[in-house]
């Protein structure tokens, strides 16, 4: 066997294990999976590119193969608001696909990121007709709807400082790893991304985090993770 087709198999047994971490593939049968990984795209996009526009929402499920991406939305003035973070292992875009209607949101690399592209006759033929996946994309849309919950919470906060805190606590719940000193929030976040999470200024963001710091409420680790000491950023 040569080098490239020893790496090449390799490849393929590490794509294979990682589409098999997904829960929404937990249940396909090993043929099935393989069937799927051959018609997967992949494309790889830098900082700051757009990986999917609105009218694109519904040709494609995206899966996060590497890196981290946000959806966004943008004000008349191009105040950028964001709705969520996606991190590697989880997918966006299946719900377009499901409902045939476009989203009205942006999907931009926060870092380089590479992206496994499903098509929506793929999607239909390999994901549709199972049960268990199906259990597994309402279980995925459930939890969709309870984030837009949250971001719905922090957009009723009039002040700056609520909205920071919210930000913070709703970050902390959906990405937080607890250890003995609180709660860190494992995405690597600019006081920019914080800002559209919170829409405020990230000027604001940068006043409010180096305050909560001085008062020993959170902590910017050497990783540039947040923190959180106990639940004493938490929205109130």
């Amino acid at each position: 066997m040569t080098v490239s087709n020893t790496a090449s198999n390799n490849n393929n047994a590490k794509t294979f294990a990682f589409l098999r971490s997904i829960p929404i593939f937990a249940s396909l049968t090993d043929d099935q999976l393989s069937s799927l990984m051959g018609i997967i795209e992949e494309k790889k996009f830098f900082r700051n590119n757009v990986i999917l526009w609105e009218e694109d929402t519904q040709r494609y499920m995206y899966i996060v193969s590497s890196g981290k991406v946000k959806v966004v939305q943008s004000s008349e003035d191009g105040k950028e608001h964001i709705l969520a973070i996606h991190k590697k292992g989880e997918y966006f875009g299946e719900m377009a696909i499901l409902d045939g209607k476009t989203a009205p949101a942006t999907v931009i690399a926060m870092e380089d990121s590479l992206i496994q592209l499903i098509a929506r006759e793929s999607f239909e033929k390999f994901l549709l007709q199972n049960e268990k996946v199906m259990n597994q994309l309402i279980s995925m849309l459930c939890h969709r709807l309870r984030e837009s919950w949250l971001m719905l919470k922090v957009m009723s906060f009039s002040s700056a400082e609520q909205r920071v805190r919210a930000v913070l606590d709703q970050l902390g719940k959906l990405n937080g790893v607890r250890d003995e000193r609180g709660i860190i929030i494992a995405l690597k976040l600019m006081h920019k991304d914080i800002a559209g999470y919170a829409n405020v200024s990230r000027e604001t963001v940068t006043r409010l985090l180096n305050r909560f710091a001085k008062e020993s409420k959170i902590e910017i680790l050497d990783n540039k993770y947040i923190l959180l000491k106990e639940h004493s950023v938490e929205s109130r």
